[in-house]
């Protein structure tokens, strides 16, 4: 393109000398022109933006190193910014015509300085009339008494900045002023250099050294490019709106910016202008030079972990080993699964029992959760791979269309406005209180005591901003404080990332939570909030801390790669923790304990470096829908008078225990445990005392952290009662295990070891390297109700010496061990036992027993084999011959036992003519568990996660004070 005669190359040269003025007379005279004028941007703009005394770098002062999207536009918010406090006086309303012929304000230009018209300032602001300009030549002017501005005047330093210094304190009496260039220091007898209660000021490339500016509406306040340093600050009361823009807070020995008051309801002429200027940041649009979108040292969230997350078995073996699931796990007692069982009766197999033989049982009451879908696929049931794909966080436009509450504080722009100012090196950033509102948008906090502090019903809305190495808390809500914190970078603080506290109820959404030194989000106190779509990974305790009835809503994040627990909810900490993905733990994914009562529902925990989901001493909760897998411990831990509700979870492929309830106090065997554990992952045996003593330290040290400022527990006298906060919930006392799927783990798939009674119902429990269901050392009774136990690669329930049980209508099939080995004390009703390679019901040992109505066929074993002295009641029940060719009886009782009574037992034989097809099916009622409920046993309607709607309560009382911990899981 050529503009005349001369290339375009020529005319840039050309145009390059030009000054702003002649710029934009050159951009009228035609379109060609116009596009040549505007192709300057990285030269002509660049250098005459730069050049201007009156305003710094576009990303001053925290990223001045980024370039801005267009240099030409930067100098022309700039331009009309500075000309924000000319815009008062009486609305107009004339024709078009006419704004033609209105004259200009008459402006004059006063020089101040030695050798000039005035010599001082408060000489030149006697004569001065509205709207003039006064030019401050360097030096240092000294006012010994309070300054007043009567009329609007614009004071200019000329010079560099710091060149024209100021020791006044002036009080703003006039509806405008402006000033820039100019650097303030406090006189002898105030810290408040400038302070104003009714007008507009405004501050462009200003320094304040050690001094304050104060604001009180419906004064306000516009503050471009300023620095404030040695200890300035900024205080706002009850303004309506102020705008501090691209200023930089350093030294600051107690808050930097503090906003206090309601914002008044009158109004001065300025407002409408700034909430103008407040609208060009859009809190929605993507921005480039956010700060956690720009800092590309953060490995774990680059794009990739935004999208659909696919995991699986072969990855999970190439991380950890395929040891972690491949070989022999060590359980206590001696137990070791993944070997042969010598003691298996004649070394039968599943392939030596011909399914030809097998009375059909695969149209029993949980059938379906093992059906392929209509897709084709498996359910997490029956397949062999774990769930491949786990939801990925919502976008803020997503959660800002589903919550009405966070688009009213997006759309809000009252109080003060801090955007794109750098926060350092000080004691504090902002500090909001007494109903107090403000707005922050793209600024760093960095190097503080605190960032944010919002108190006393105050409202903060926090946009893309990055708040780092603090020093306290990133961000700290308190005394029902409230707002919007959304795509924050909130990393490495020496304490929370955010602490809510007393009420305080913030919306937290897609923030990046990271790299803390403590806990990432702690909520406590009767603190509420709700955590949604938030990136909450690498701190070294707990992600998500609840505790002290600290009471939210914490959904949609992703939570991983903690050195501790994913969320930790302690000491009667409550809240709903729902559909977030908890991933990659060092110790549990969930960890409650200590009266904690959570809602735990529908998340995915998944690949942690220890079990699933801890409930220690006193834990409560209702445990409901969550997919718990290919963790390295066990799915889900229970333990120390515990009282949880585990309804249809899906706890599967995890490398121990699907279940372990372990609630009976036991050092060595606890010992023994943790010992090999930690040998395997290379700790060593000396260093585990060491390892507990300093969680133990930590503990202390976070009790001692949280009762900050000598506040304790004061407000105990606020929190809710018990019986309010179990009103909305079914109470139990009796620990509940209901509707689960129990698959594919790398030991027993339910192994119980308590003290305490334990209520297990309409469980699916298959394919599992140790017995399906293991019981031991339980002085109170176990129940397991209409369960189904199905192809574990041990024995489908063993129950050991001294324990208490009831098996009743239970389905236990095709386990390549004994159905059920009984050496306890209780009693087997009703179950029906088929397929199983060893014997389908060995009972032995010296305890009482009965064995009532069950129906049994073995593989090749034994039906029902009594062993020993034990004293057995043996009655109404049915077996069936497995093998044709097997020779063992199918009803064995021990010649010396005569305190055992066989009464009205049915065998069944196969006939010469046998035609390779069982003759016999079970029906009246078909195969167990049924589809209906068990006689005796009611319906309590409660929607299940797996579809199970015959959901019964059992109830018992639970006294005890003992204590067993897990194998990393400890929180505290």
């Amino acid at each position: 393109m050529e503009v005349g005669s001369l290339p375009v190359e020529l005319w840039r040269v050309i145009l390059a000398y030009l000054p702003l003025a002649d710029l934009g007379r050159c951009c009228q005279v035609c379109r060609a022109w116009r596009e040549l004028v505007l192709s300057l941007d990285n030269t002509r703009w660049r250098q005459l933006c730069l050049c201007c005394p009156e305003c710094r770098h576009p990303n001053w002062p925290s990223k001045p190193h980024l370039e801005p999207p267009s240099w030409r536009e930067a100098l022309k918010q700039h331009a009309l910014a500075t000309r924000t406090w000319t815009q008062n006086g009486p609305e107009h309303q004339p024709t078009a015509c006419l704004l033609l012929f209105k004259r200009r304000k008459d402006r004059k230009v006063w020089h101040v300085g030695p050798g000039f018209e005035f010599e001082t300032l408060q000489g030149a602001l006697g004569v001065a009339g509205p709207y003039d300009r006064l030019i401050l030549h360097p030096g240092v002017y000294e006012e010994q008494a309070e300054v007043a501005l009567k009329v609007p005047v614009e004071l200019v330093g000329q010079g560099r900045l710091g060149e024209v210094a100021l020791l006044v304190c002036m009080e703003q009496q006039c509806p405008t002023a402006r000033l820039c260039n100019l650097v303030f220091m406090p006189p002898w007898f105030s810290t408040v250099v400038y302070k104003t209660s009714w007008g507009h000021v405004q501050l462009d490339n200003c320094n304040f050294e050690g001094a304050q500016l104060q604001v009180r509406g419906p004064g306000t306040c516009q503050a471009r490019f300023c620095s404030f340093s040695k200890g300035s600050s900024v205080h706002l009361l009850s303004v309506a709106l102020s705008l501090l823009d691209s200023c930089d807070f350093s030294g600051s020995d107690a808050a930097s910016v503090t906003v206090e008051g309601s914002p008044v309801s009158e109004k001065n002429w300025a407002c409408k202008y700034m909430a103008a200027l407040a609208r060009t940041f859009s809190p929605c649009e993507s921005n480039n030079s956010s700060p956690h979108r720009g800092n590309s040292t953060v490995g774990p969230c680059s794009d990739a972990t935004v999208k659909k997350e696919h995991t699986s078995m072969e990855n999970w073996k190439q991380e950890n080993g395929s040891e972690a699931v491949d070989q022999g796990t060590v359980i206590e007692d001696g137990w070791r699964v993944g070997e042969d069982d010598s003691n298996r009766e004649g070394g039968i197999t599943q392939e030596t029992f011909l399914p030809d033989y097998k009375i059909p049982c695969d149209n029993h009451g949980l059938a379906y959760l093992l059906k392929p879908r209509a897709d084709g696929s498996l359910p997490p049931a029956s397949s062999p791979h774990p769930p491949r794909v786990i939801p990925e966080p919502l976008t803020l436009q997503q959660e800002l269309e589903r919550d009405p509450d966070a688009q009213m504080f997006v759309a809000s722009t009252l109080g003060c406005l801090v955007r794109r100012c750098l926060f350092r090196d000080g004691k504090g950033g902002v500090h909001m209180s007494n109903y107090g509102q403000a707005r922050l948008e793209g600024n760093v906090f960095r190097c503080l005591n605190y960032a944010v502090r919002c108190i006393q019903n105050s409202i903060i809305v926090m946009l893309r901003n990055e708040v780092c190495e603090c020093r306290e808390s990133g961000v700290f809500l308190r005394l029902s404080a409230q707002g919007l914190i959304a795509e924050n970078d909130i990393h490495s603080n020496g304490e929370a990332g955010l602490d809510i506290r007393k009420g305080a109820n913030p919306i937290i959404v897609c923030n990046r939570i990271h790299s803390g030194l403590r806990s990432g989000v702690v909520v406590l106190g009767n603190g509420k909030g709700s955590l949604r779509s938030n990136r909450i990974y690498n701190n070294k305790e707990a992600g998500v801390y609840i505790l002290f009835s600290g009471n939210p809503v914490v959904c949609g994040n992703h939570i991983f790669q903690g050195q501790a627990a994913g969320i930790a909810i302690n000491e009667n900490g409550r809240g709903i923790v729902m559909e977030n993905v908890i991933k990659e733990n060092q110790w549990g994914g969930v960890d409650i304990r200590r009266g904690g009562d959570p809602v735990l529902r529908n998340n995915y925990i998944c690949h942690g470096y220890s079990d699933g989901i801890v409930v220690g001493e006193r834990g409560r909760g209702l445990i409901e829908g969550n997919h718990v897998y290919c963790n390295k411990g066990c799915g889900v831990w229970v333990m120390s008078s515990s009282l949880p509700q585990l309804l249809g979870n899906y706890i599967t492929h995890n490398c121990m225990y699907g279940l372990a309830v372990f609630c009976r106090k036991d050092p060595e065997n606890i010992e023994a445990r943790e010992g090999s554990w930690l040998a395997h992952d290379g700790i060593g045996g000396d260093n585990s005392g060491d390892r507990r003593g300093i969680i133990e330290d930590d503990a202390r040290e976070e009790q001692e952290n949280l009762h900050e400022e000598g506040e304790l527990f004061a407000w105990e006298s606020d929190l809710d009662s018990e019986d309010e906060r179990h009103s909305a919930r079914r109470s139990i006392s009796v620990a509940l295990v209901e509707s689960n799927c129990m698959s594919f783990n790398g030991a027993v798939g339910l192994y119980v070891k308590t003290s305490e009674p334990l209520n297990v119902y309409a469980n699916l429990v298959n394919r599992n390297r140790g017995d399906g269901v293991a019981v031991l050392q339980s002085s109170h009774l176990t129940r397991l109700v209409a369960n189904c136990i199905l192809a574990n690669v041990r024995g489908g329930v063993t129950v050991e010496k001294d324990s208490r049980a009831e098996l009743r209508s239970n389905g236990i099939y095709e386990n390549n061990g004994h159905g059920i080995n009984f050496t306890g004390i209780g009693q087997m009703v009703e179950n029906d036992v088929v397929g199983n390679c060893g014997y389908g019901i060995q009972v032995s040992g010296c305890g009482d027993v009965k064995v009532l109505r069950n129906r049994v066929q073995p593989a090749s074993g034994c039906g029902i084999s009594i062993l020993g002295a034990v004293k057995a009641v043996v009655t109404d029940n049915q077996l069936f011959q497995g093998h044709p060719d097997s020779k063992k009886s199918l009803l064995y009782l021990d010649p010396g036992n005569e305190n055992c009574v066989l009464r009205n037992n049915s065998i069944s034989r196969h006939d010469s003519s046998c035609t390779y097809v069982s003759p016999w099916i079970l029906e009246n009622p078909p195969p167990r568990p049924s589809a209906s409920l068990p006689s005796g046993l009611s319906s309590s309607q409660y929607p299940s996660r797996l579809g199970i709607s015959m959901t019964t309560r059992i109830s018992a009382t639970v006294e005890s004070s003992c204590h067993s911990g897990s194998m990393f899981c400890s929180i505290l």
